[in-house]
C-alpha cells in the first residue's frame, strides 16, 4: 500500500496538531507538514513531494481560492480536500472549479476525514452533506436589482455587508458573527470580487444603491 503524504493548509496550530493526531490512525497516511498561509503552502510544495492538500479556505494573506489556483498551475499531480468552516455555495463552487477534488466541512468525524481523503485519493469526488446541501439550494437570496440585473448573495454576504455599512471592524463583525477575522476578510474579498468594486465604500454604495441594505 503506497502513502499518501498530506500537507495541512491551516492558520491554527492546534487544528494541525489534532488532524495530524487523527491521521495517524489510518496506516497508508502520513503528514509531511503544515503551512499557516497560502504563501507557505507554495512554498512546502517546492521543497519536497506532496500528494494531498488539506487545505482551509480562509487562508491568511492569499486565501485557499487564489491557493488552489497557483496549485493547479504549478503542481497539477497534487490533490487539494478543502476542509473549512465556510458552507456558502460561492466558497465551495470555488474551490471545486480551481480544482479541489472535494469540499469537507469543518466539525465532521475523524472517520468522514479518512473516508474523505481515501475517496479523493481514489479520483473519487466527494462532498460532504452540508457542502452538497450548500450546492443543491444554490443563492437563496437571489434577487432582482432595480436595473433589471440580477445578481446572487447569501445570507452569509448580506450580514457581513450590513455589519460593514455600520463601520464595524473586522474584529466587531467576526465577534457578532461568531467567527474568525480571516474569515471576515474572504468574505469582503470575494464580496468585492463579485460585485466589482475596489474599495469597501464602493461595496457598501453599491449595496445600498439595489436596496440589500
Amino acid at each position: 500500500m503506497s502513502t499518501t503524504r498530506i500537507l495541512i493548509a491551516d492558520p491554527l496550530e492546534i487544528l494541525a496538531a489534532g488532524l495530524r493526531s487523527w491521521l495517524s490512525e489510518a496506516p497508508e497516511m502520513e503528514v509531511v507538514g503544515h503551512a499557516g498561509t497560502g504563501q507557505a503552502v507554495l512554498e512546502r510544495l517546492e521543497e519536497g513531494p506532496v500528494d494531498l492538500i488539506l487545505m482551509e479556505v480562509s487562508l491568511p494573506g492569499r486565501d485557499g481560492i487564489d491557493t488552489m489556483r497557483e496549485v493547479r498551475r504549478h503542481h497539477p499531480a497534487v490533490k487539494v480536500l478543502a476542509y473549512s468552516a465556510l458552507t456558502e455555495i460561492e466558497y465551495v463552487n470555488s474551490m471545486l472549479i480551481e480544482g479541489a477534488s472535494g469540499y469537507l466541512v469543518k466539525g465532521s468525524s475523524k472517520e468522514e476525514l479518512i473516508t474523505a481523503i481515501r475517496a479523493v485519493m481514489n479520483d473519487q469526488p466527494y462532498l460532504s452533506p452540508a457542502a452538497r446541501e450548500s450546492t443543491l439550494h444554490g443563492y437563496d437570496h437571489t434577487q432582482k436589482c432595480m436595473d433589471g440585473e440580477y445578481i446572487g448573495l447569501t445570507e452569509r454576504e448580506r450580514e457581513i455587508i450590513r455589519l460593514v455599512a455600520q463601520e464595524r471592524t473586522n474584529d466587531e463583525i467576526a465577534k457578532a458573527l461568531f467567527i474568525s477575522v480571516d474569515t471576515v476578510k474572504t468574505h469582503r474579498k470575494h464580496l468585492m470580487t463579485k460585485l466589482n468594486v475596489r474599495s469597501l465604500a464602493g461595496l457598501v454604495k453599491y449595496a445600498r444603491d439595489r436596496c440589500w441594505i
